[in-house]
């Protein structure tokens, strides 16, 4: 009776632990994004010094639907403030270019904004729902009137990332 009484201590412990990690508040990882720094798998440096512009992946996606195995060069210019899952990257006509991380295996962190990154992956033309292109804008922290405003799917770039290195 004992035994059973120490297990049953042990199996409460346990499960209060489990539940108070959940509880934590879950945010993009710490770190500074600093020259040299890799997320997910990384990117070798044979891939890195193969990265091709935006502007050249918007080319290529123009005569094929899907490109694997790619690198990317870009500058971020946002990262998901609630978990670091997505961010985006500058393209030459100004708009926005959308990474997510290959099966939500990674995230990065905020300091990445502003840095000039070589990501690893695959990259596809994708339409994107309007609820979709909300739920980014809720997680970008963008005004209410901005989410409201989006009223139709939009063609966009999609990239996949196996891995992200922070250049510059």
């Amino acid at each position: 009776m004992k035994f059973k009484a120490i297990l049953f201590a042990v199996a409460i412990s346990a499960s209060t632990l489990a539940f108070a990690q959940e509880s934590k508040k879950a945010g993009p990882p710490a770190g500074n994004a600093l020259v040299g720094d890799t997320y997910g798998s990384g990117v070798a440096s044979n891939v890195e010094s193969k990265a091709i512009s935006v502007d050249k992946l918007s080319k290529k996606l123009k005569k094929e639907k899907k490109v694997e195995n790619v690198a990317i060069k870009g500058k971020v210019t946002d990262v998901c403030d609630k978990k670091g899952c997505w961010l985006t990257i500058q393209t030459e006509d100004n708009s926005q270019f959308f990474v997510k991380m290959k099966d939500y295996a990674f995230f990065v962190p905020t300091a990445l904004k502003g840095k000039t990154v070589v990501m690893d992956g695959a990259a596809e033309r994708k339409v994107t729902s309007v609820d979709e292109q909300k739920h980014y804008a809720e997680d970008a922290k963008k005004p209410q009137s901005e989410i409201d405003a989006i009223k139709t799917p939009k063609e966009e770039i999609r990239f996949v990332a196996n891995g992200i290195k922070v250049v510059n």
